[in-house]
């Protein structure tokens, strides 16, 4: 009886609508995700029992049951609003525990172990995109449609946008709030153009399986004060099913990140974010000045994969047709690969090879590469740079996946400490050096990138500096043209010609 007052006490709370509209609201869907089944359906039997729609008992029985599996299905139905919302209209205090306490996936993991110990793990199939062999997606149409947006990133001659990865947290809100508060602080600029225009985030968003009940804790509330879109490569975590769970693969990611049109998700739990509207699972995704394809490395703790019997080939597709069409169009900007398995990684982890190289094949039958590839996976930032035996070109392969989740040490405990730079694979015939540039596997933090019309520099920022610092703690910069590393051509702030009016008011005196 005790639970039951609890349960009634904090879904009346928050309930926002009639309980007898046929919608389900984000705040009922937030709280009521922490009740069972049978605590839901007796609270919606009593709303209906003291309802005066005449409808027999059987039937409000009948429809409490049904409301209540909706909630525990989390199949409440999205809230169509047309066009699209990011932050709250007025920033928010950070939370200091999460609504909904993890739960222990110590179970859950014992059986993964053994399903992959008798090598019954294999990559999972996924939805096909919407958009064909090159599903493509815009900025303008991430906006909206706000074509003005658009017109002052081109003018101003430059783009900056954030980047991150392993960002779901399982244990509480600090390490989350601690990277965000940090890229929030990078909106408050002098200079328009500095100010970061999107979030593209590496994978890993929701830990541990993606479940939707922890989208709310775990991405919605950390970002509700981000002011700007978040797009997404999945990662492993967020298409892990769980052996005890009837789950299907991406559930919760596909409707919070590749919906059709702008919604607001029962994930979001009453905040305004309307979920993305990425094609699928890879795509293409054009702003000015940059052209990042998007790849899914799957469910697999390792190796990442894009490609095999079991999940078949659209993805090697997908890079064949966007790389023809990055040739056909002499496209000049920067091209940039992302996904969540790294090619390259010091870590638990090992190397994806095999998707390097079917990457690489189709990189060398149309003739085009990246500037750069990022990553995440590997719960530190890594930054490496592959020489190209074939012309000298300089590609940084960057990893960065301290964006919340548990920082581990690249090293085991005991053992010598990683001194950087230095030679990770020789070059050797067909074979390209690479070298480990820098690291930071004792912070959280994230990646600033800026674009123009000739260079792509990749900032990393450590989230413990605070919003007072803005110097970067490691960066590279590629020139597009000769794709190869180079020194960043500063912007000009106004410090000069105040230097010089300083010095004019002085003389005048």
């Amino acid at each position: 009886m005790f639970r039951l007052c609890a349960v009634r006490l904090k879904i009346r709370t928050f309930l926002t609508c009639n309980l007898q509209a046929s919608h389900v609201t984000g705040a009922e869907t937030r709280y009521a995700y922490s009740l069972t089944r049978m605590e839901l359906q007796d609270f919606f039997i009593e709303q209906y029992d003291t309802g005066d729609d005449g409808m027999p008992t059987k039937s409000k029985k009948n429809q409490a049951a049904q409301r209540a599996s909706e909630f525990g299905k989390g199949t409440a139905p999205a809230r169509s609003i047309g066009h699209p919302v990011f932050g709250q209209p007025e920033s928010t205090a950070d939370p200091t525990t999460f609504h909904i306490k993890h739960a222990s996936d110590g179970q859950a993991y014992k059986a993964i172990d053994a399903l992959n110990k008798a090598h019954k793990l294999h990559p999972l199939p996924f939805p096909a995109p919407r958009g064909g062999v090159e599903p493509r997606l815009t900025y303008e149409a991430i906006l909206g449609g706000n074509s003005d947006t658009l017109k002052k990133i081109t003018q101003s001659g430059q783009l900056v946008f954030h980047a991150t990865g392993d960002c779901g947290s399982i244990s509480g809100p600090q390490t989350q709030n601690l990277v965000v508060d940090k890229m929030v602080s990078d909106f408050t600029e002098t200079d328009p153009k500095e100010v970061p225009k999107f979030n593209f985030l590496l994978g890993d968003i929701v830990y541990s399986f993606g479940e939707a009940q922890y989208y709310y804790d775990q991405f919605y509330e950390p970002y509700r004060n981000y002011n700007a879109p978040i797009l997404a490569v999945a990662g492993n975590h967020d298409g892990m099913v769980s052996p005890l769970a009837h789950a299907i693969s991406l559930n919760a990611y596909l409707r919070n990140f590749c919906a059709e049109t702008f919604v607001v998700t029962p994930e979001a739990g009453g905040l305004s974010r309307t979920a993305q509207i990425q094609p699928g699972v890879f795509f293409t995704f054009e702003a000015p000045f940059v052209r990042i394809l998007a790849l899914y490395s799957n469910t697999l703790e390792d190796p990442g994969v894009i490609a095999d019997d079991t999940i078949g080939h659209s993805q090697i597709d997908f890079l064949r047709a966007a790389l023809k069409r990055v040739k056909a169009e002499k496209y000049l900007g920067a091209l940039i690969f992302a996904d969540h398995h790294p090619p390259y990684t010091i870590s638990q982890h090992g190397w994806s090879v095999d998707l390097l190289q079917q990457i690489d094949t189709v990189c060398n039958e149309i003739g085009v590469w990246p500037h750069a590839f990022l990553s995440g996976h590997a719960h530190s930032y890594q930054r490496f740079t592959r020489t190209r035996t074939a012309d000298g070109t300089e590609i940084p392969y960057v990893v960065c996946g301290n964006g919340g989740h548990n920082v581990q040490r690249i090293t085991a405990s005991g053992t010598p400490v990683l001194r950087t730079p230095q030679i990770i694979q020789a070059a050797k015939g067909n074979v390209d050096q690479v070298v480990f540039e820098n690291y930071d596997d004792q912070d959280y933090g994230y990646l600033r990138l800026v674009v123009t019309a000739t260079q792509l520099r990749i900032e990393y920022h450590p989230a413990t500096d605070g919003p007072q610092a803005k110097t970067p703690n490691d960066h590279v910069t590629v020139d597009l043209a000769t794709r190869k590393l180079t020194h960043f051509i500063a912007n000009d702030h106004g410090r000069p010609q105040a230097a010089r009016d300083i010095r004019k008011l002085r003389k005048s005196k």
